[in-house]
């Protein structure tokens, strides 16, 4: 009696496997790396796919390139935590952790936007409050002088940056050598404690502006005042701040 071959009889059970399904086995029992790279080759155009229907559906503007670095790397993250043996698709669970990312990613990158853009405008306010506003042509050594007032304003405001966003300590620790940074710490304090001895509205201007981020409108609106005299206030309360660190050596600009 001849008995019909079965050739999966005859196969090795290993070799019963589908190929991805291998890949997953070499994966999270293994912790084959080349196996991720392949799972995460294999479900690239996947990942691609949700990041292109976020793009086209019009709903930010974003270039697709980031959305794309985003989906992989939501991806990756679904390759790590997907467990092979709870009997779900994997694509049903990787498209949430996609989107996930997206989403996410999408949230975070508007908010840097938000911060440039609000660092940008801050900018824009201290260059005009510091401008000369008399609308007159300088020349020569007065032209100079103004030039000169303008960069040191914007230098103190530098540092009052600084001050709100680090500790004195922390600031100092970046200065050259021991000297320098006891200097610099010095400097803050005293620069930190002339702002306390400003009149009440000048020093609420520099401290909302500087040490709590507000713009000028926001002050103005706390202050029930208009943000052009806002703006006035901060240059003066700058230009006393000015001479004080001139008055104690802590400030010096050399032509």
């Amino acid at each position: 009696m001849i008995e019909a071959h079965n050739p999966d009889a005859a196969r090795p059970v290993g070799d019963a496997q589908p190929p991805e399904a291998r890949l997953w086995t070499n994966l999270k029992r293994g912790g084959d790396q080349a196996a991720r790279e392949q799972l995460f080759t294999l479900y690239a155009p996947f990942a691609q796919k949700i990041a292109r229907r976020h793009h086209l559906a019009g709903a930010v503007d974003i270039e697709f390139q980031d959305l794309s670095q985003l989906a992989s790397a939501g991806l990756l993250e679904a390759i790590d935590r997907f467990d092979p043996d709870n009997g779900a698709p994997f694509r049903g669970y990787a498209s949430r952790r996609i989107a996930g990312s997206i989403t996410d990613g999408i949230a975070k990158l508007n908010e840097v936007r938000e911060q440039i853009a609000f660092r940008n405008r801050t900018r824009r306010e201290r260059l005009r409050s510091l401008a000369v506003e008399d609308g007159g042509a300088k020349g020569g050594r007065d032209a100079m002088d103004s030039l000169i007032e303008l960069a040191v304003g914007l230098a103190i405001g530098f540092m009052l940056d600084d001050a709100a966003a680090t500790q004195p300590e922390a600031a100092a620790d970046r200065s050259a050598n021991a000297y320098e940074s006891l200097a610099w710490k010095e400097s803050l304090r005293h620069l930190l404690e002339e702002v306390t001895n400003l009149p009440e509205r000048e020093r609420t201007i520099i401290r909302q502006h500087y040490l709590e981020g507000l713009d000028f409108e926001h002050i103005a609106t706390q202050l029930n005042l208009s943000k052009g005299r806002v703006s006035q206030l901060h240059k003066a309360a700058l230009g006393v701040l000015r001479r004080r660190l001139r008055g104690a050596h802590d400030f010096v600009l050399q032509r």
